[in-house]
């Protein structure tokens, strides 16, 4: 199979398996009573998700790890991609668990959910060391810098804990998330094929491929939400797949969408306590702001997902 090829092959299954086992998934979930728990000082609009099947993010894993190992090639860095998935989608799979355990809509504590990251992380970021170096590509540069190697270390573990939570906090309408990881994920795919990393390219397609799928169930209105388990998921993906090939400084192009979203909390936090209990934006994070403005959910989305494309077209200006 050309190489150019294997990673459209790898989205196009990844796609097919998350059409085939999304009714599986969604009524085995409905089954174990897995619903959403909406919180009370979200949105009024939201309070009818309230019971929607959630964990849907275990289909998005199962039918990109599927394509994977169909595809291939299987490789360190795919063995690494896999561990970042899947090891931070555990995290949130144990915080959904414990929401829907304890009938609420916070899960682990954040120190605990912290600790975690963190622990993963650093694995990932002593593995890229190892693998890669302490070298980062330059966008609209093409050159590379070296950093040293405790700040390397520190850094890279501060930008997978911070896409993995920026990627949370963009999941609060339905298709949101999914769609602009999936056009994330492509613009990372083709970097990595020009990079010459194939097998980050070939998960990077089934990541794709397995977004776009689960949007089929997960658009408005959603049947499925993909919680923590999806969304911890796919921020390590995209992170991970950015430090091993060595363009982590392109992910707050590529993924402004999920920057904005966090800055917007941050924003909000910050003008919160200078004033005493004034508020920046209506409701952060942003898409919050705008559906309280007026926008209906799905011309949020739709806005939204079309700001994540002219970022991820940015982002492949900025490697040519």
């Amino acid at each position: 199979m050309p190489a150019s090829f294997a990673p459209v092959f790898s989205a196009l299954l990844a796609f097919a398996v998350s059409l085939l086992l999304g009714p599986v998934v969604i009524n085995r979930l409905r089954k174990l009573k897995f619903g959403q728990t909406i919180r009370a000082e979200g949105p009024a609009t939201h309070l009818a998700k309230a019971g929607t099947p959630t964990m849907g993010g275990i289909l998005i894993v199962l039918a990109a790890l599927a394509a994977q190992l169909v595809v291939r090639p299987i490789t360190d860095n795919t063995v690494m991609m896999l561990f970042g998935t899947i090891g931070f989608g555990l995290i949130g799979f144990l915080d959904d668990f414990i929401k829907i355990a304890a009938t609420r809509s916070l899960g682990l504590r954040a120190r605990e959910k912290l600790v975690a990251q963190f622990g993963v992380a650093l694995l990932i970021a002593l593995y890229a060391y190892a693998r890669v170096g302490t070298e980062l590509i330059v966008p609209f540069w093409g050159e590379t810098i070296s950093l040293p190697a405790p700040l390397y270390l520190v850094f890279t573990v501060f930008v997978l804990v911070g896409v993995v939570n920026a990627v949370n906090l963009t999941d609060g309408l339905d298709g949101l998330a999914a769609g602009s990881t999936a056009i994330a994920s492509i613009a990372f795919g083709v970097i990595f094929l020009l990079l010459n990393y194939q097998d980050l390219s070939v998960f990077s397609g089934a990541v794709a491929g397995a977004c776009l799928g689960f949007i089929w169930f997960n658009g408005p209105p959603a049947q499925v939400i993909m919680g923590d388990t999806g969304s911890f998921a796919l921020g390590a993906s995209l992170a991970t797949g950015a430090v091993l090939s060595k363009t982590t400084l392109f992910l707050p192009i590529i993924g402004a969408l999920f920057l904005l979203e966090t800055v917007s909390v941050i924003l909000q936090v910050l003008y919160f306590r200078a004033t005493k209990g004034r508020r920046l934006f209506r409701m952060a994070p942003l898409h919050h702001h705008f559906e309280l403005v007026g926008w209906a959910e799905s011309k949020v989305m739709i806005r939204f997902v079309l700001l994540a494309l002219v970022f991820a077209v940015l982002g492949l200006y900025a490697i040519l």
